[in-house]
């Protein structure tokens, strides 16, 4: 039979692994030290009812504790992005538009990007477009 003292070494490390693997996800770390105590209390000789007890209550609890405040501490926030100015804006078909033979192309801003129509009607050159949105490389446009 495995000595607990080397069990809960050994799920500490499997878990550490694992929270390393994980890149900052904060999905295991409060069991690391659940797994900590627990081996604390191994080493102390105490049963193994009571280091089960001592791993959960440890780690649901520093959960339960810890895990809002860290989410809100490590919350990241979306930047906007050139790209993000771009929606809203209004351009000019320089290439008709034709979802179905996938052609198309407008000129904003000096620089001209592959689009497609939002509403998969053809647009003709020369009409001023507004852009829905952005995927990829390709703008989707809506007549203004």
């Amino acid at each position: 039979m495995i000595d607990m003292s080397t069990f809960w070494v050994v799920l500490f490390v499997v878990l550490l692994v694992a929270e390393l693997i994980s890149a900052g996800a904060l999905i295991s770390i409060w069991f690391c030290v659940g797994a900590l105590a627990a081996f604390a209390t191994a080493a102390a000789k105490a049963s193994v009812t009571v280091q089960v007890v001592v791993f959960l209550v440890i780690s649901i609890a520093l959960l339960v504790l810890t895990k809002p405040f860290v989410k809100k501490v490590l919350k990241q926030k979306n930047e906007p992005t050139n790209l993000d100015r771009v929606v809203g804006t209004e351009a000019i078909v320089t290439e008709d538009i034709d979802n179905l033979q996938q052609i198309g192309a407008v000129k904003m801003d000096g620089k001209v990007w592959t689009a497609r129509s939002a509403e998969e009607t053809p647009i003709p050159s020369g009409t001023v477009v507004r852009v829905v949105r952005i995927e990829g490389v390709k703008v989707f446009v809506r007549k203004v």
